[in-house]
């Protein structure tokens, strides 16, 4: 790496990455990301939605902060390559590997869309001087071809004009750049290229290959005539000087001049009077150079890749000063010819915007937008737990699901089997559920005779005292000085209840199927029905299951993860999504238990003084979860929920846990429970859920 006057930055050949630049991600030393760009034909055959939407949210949030604009990300859902001026457009295959490549990219057409005049673009033709034109004329390159050589030329003007800019209001973001910039410019193709006898004739392609790559310390300003007077009309070492695109298109119009007058007059044929292809000016082949042989002259006139490269190393050649002048070449293979003119027809496509993106059918647009809407993300849990029982091996944890917002696209998209549009348009037929028993209509029946009793939390009492030494002046009270009483104060006490926080978590694994989730849920509704009366209560509900990925990456364990849903929460939702969205909801999954605990942990409300917080757990039986990051039962998976439990005690939280037994409850399940929620765990059968509630009516009624 060297550089150039005021610290513009020149490579050769792409940094050898070891870890991502953001430390969100996991790291990896693998930066391909063909798969990103589309280039790869084996796509995979299903997505994980919840990531790409984690992915596009957080790309939107660098582009919001680095642009300081609401500028909107979306997904390639029509072959839009192109940034249109208005949102910033990203691929579909995006993961841990090729996260950094796709925010350097993001972050570059944002600041194409705040910084970059896009009328301008629009009407290039109209800007180019008519004499440019004539002159372009006299060598026989076409109107279209100049066009197209000043668009080339303004867009490569323009990137580093935009691209210093953000690196300079915005250092910290320099990483993400150069993840993008080690993709489509620094390769040891281009080096290759760039020191070899290609694109050495005076043809306006060859001005085009070296110009765009002047950034590259390998870059041979003595390759072709009145490149070095280029290199200087550009100025990337003082590309800031440059206050708009206009001013950069001033300085494309400079060059384009410059080549013109630099290049050999096209000698047309019939055929290329027809085809007015000018780009391929001068009657050079393919590696035909001014060195001897042309590269097509058989193995003696070329190098191995590891030749160039050890060239490059040693400094025989190359870095920008000991062969500058273009004197010493080096011949490239047919197989390296054709990277390098892959190469080169990549770095076209990025200057023009046209990046191929993979697009995103509809519905798995639609899926994102509802899991966007739905608040989903994952959180790290389980940090040295476990990989094997029988190996005892610690391991760094795994994701957990979070979704903060049950909607109806989210039911609709049907991802998640413990909330499907299929159970909520069957709700209460029988089937699968085997009864007409409606845990909604039951539920809030019964909450509205427990909600009246409960009416008076929102009442207050006050009790004033006259004649007090202190306090308020009591205006009746005022005469009474003259005649030597100074206690004229009154002192009024009011009584009111705590505001109460109560967040009831309902254990959703398959083993509470039937009556057992049917009558926890009743109680469930029963509660926010009566705190919905008492005014003061804030009463969060939330189920807890697994989530496995039902496309081609279910072969991939560690897509099952443990999930919490937040169905319901009083501070933003009312009673019709009780009513219209939970017969969507059923049993799914295994149980995860203290690891859904500790993913919600923050957002639990502490107790204090002034407010009493409750948390009511559900469940049936033991946590038993796995994937193949971590192995969570037995007595450590007991352990760490107990862990859970004691952290929101230790917050003022009051804890209260319900074991729902059945027919088959064993001594040692209870004993399991008792470890992990304290020995004032109870054991109720689910016949008797509505206890619950009404035990939490008497404790919202205590002073």
């Amino acid at each position: 790496m060297s550089y150039d006057s005021k610290g513009f930055t020149f490579r050769s050949g792409p940094s050898k990455q070891t870890t991502n630049f953001s430390s969100f991600w996991d790291t990896s030393s693998d930066s391909n990301v063909d798969e990103f760009l589309g280039i790869d034909e084996d796509k995979p055959k299903g997505k994980d939605i919840v990531a790409l939407a984690s992915y596009k949210r957080a790309i939107g949030n660098f582009v919001n902060i680095v642009t300081g604009k609401n500028i909107p990300v979306t997904f390639n859902n029509n072959n839009e390559s192109f940034t249109d001026g208005k949102r910033v457009v990203i691929g579909s295959n995006l993961n841990e590997k090729n996260f950094d490549v796709a925010v350097g990219l993001a972050l570059h057409e944002g600041s194409h869309i705040t910084l970059s005049d896009f009328n301008l673009l629009k009407q290039l033709e109209m800007n180019i001087p008519e004499e440019l034109f004539v002159l372009a004329e006299n060598k026989n390159v076409f109107r279209p071809n100049v066009i197209s050589m000043v668009k080339t030329i303004l867009n490569y003007v323009e990137d580093r004009r935009i691209d210093t800019d953000t690196f300079k209001s915005s250092p910290g973001y320099k990483g993400y750049y150069h993840s993008m910039y080690n993709k489509y410019f620094y390769s040891k193709s281009v080096d290759k290229g760039l020191l070899s006898s290609e694109f050495r004739i005076e043809n306006i392609e060859s001005y085009m290959f070296r110009i765009i790559n002047l950034h590259n310390s390998n870059r041979q300003l003595g390759s072709l005539k009145g490149l070095k007077e280029i290199y200087e009309n550009i100025g990337l070492w003082n590309i800031s000087r440059l206050e708009d695109t206009k001013a950069s298109l001033d300085i494309a119009l400079c060059v384009s001049r410059v080549v013109l007058n630099s290049i050999d007059k096209v000698e047309l044929s019939d055929e290329a009077s027809e085809n007015t292809d000018g780009m391929e000016s001068g009657s050079e082949e393919e590696g035909d150079g001014n060195s001897d042989g042309g590269g097509n002259g058989g193995d003696d006139n070329t190098v191995s890749d590891e030749d160039v490269e050890e060239a490059i190393e040693n400094g025989s050649v190359g870095n920008g000063s000991s062969n500058d002048d273009g004197s010493d070449t080096v011949e490239l293979s047919e197989r390296q010819k054709e990277m390098l003119r892959k190469a080169f027809e990549k770095q076209e496509k990025f200057l023009d915007g046209d990046v191929q993106k993979t697009k995103l059918s509809k519905k798995d647009n639609n899926d994102v937008k509802a899991i966007e809407e739905s608040g989903a993300s994952y959180e790290h849990v389980g940090n040295g737990i476990q990989t094997n029982r029988w190996e005892g091996i610690s391991g760094k944890g795994t994701k957990c699901l979070v979704v903060k917002n049950l909607t109806q696209s989210l039911i609709d998209s049907n991802i998640f089997g413990c909330a499907t549009s299929y159970r909520q348009k069957n709700y209460n037929d029988g089937g699968r559920w085997g009864s007409d028993y409606n845990f909604v209509e039951e539920g809030l029946r019964l909450g509205n005779m427990l909600g009246r009793k409960l009416q008076v939390r929102g009442e207050e009492s006050s009790l004033k005292y006259s004649r007090k030494n202190s306090g308020k002046i009591d205006k009746r009270l005022l005469s009474e000085l003259g005649f030597g009483n100074s206690n004229v104060f009154s002192q009024t006490f009011v009584e009111r209840y705590n505001k109460a926080y109560l967040h009831i978590s309902v254990d959703a694994s398959g083993s509470m199927s039937g009556d057992k989730w049917n009558k926890a849920m009743t109680s469930a509704v029963a509660m926010i029905k009566a705190c919905d009366m008492a005014g003061n209560i804030d009463v969060v509900v939330s189920i807890r299951t697994t989530h496995s990925d039902r496309s081609s990456y279910r072969r991939n364990n560690s897509t099952n993860v443990p999930l919490i849903m937040v169905v319901f929460d009083s501070r933003k939702d009312k009673l019709t999504k009780v009513r219209n969205l939970f017969p969507a909801l059923d049993v799914d999954g295994t149980t995860p238990e203290g690891l859904c605990f500790e993913a919600i942990e923050k957002d639990l409300i502490p107790g204090n003084n002034n407010q009493d917080s409750y948390f009511i757990n559900y469940s049936d039986g033991c946590p038993y979860y796995g994937n193949s990051e971590i192995d969570y039962s037995g007595r450590v998976a007991e352990r760490h929920t107990n862990k859970m439990v004691s952290n929101m005690r230790a917050k003022g939280i009051s804890v209260l846990s319900y074991f729902i037994g059945g027919k088959h409850s064993y001594d040692d399940e209870n004993q399991s429970f008792k470890n992990m929620y304290g020995n004032d765990a109870s054991f109720i059968n689910a016949t008797n859920m509505m206890d619950v509630a009404k035990t939490m009516n008497k404790k919202f009624l205590e002073k």
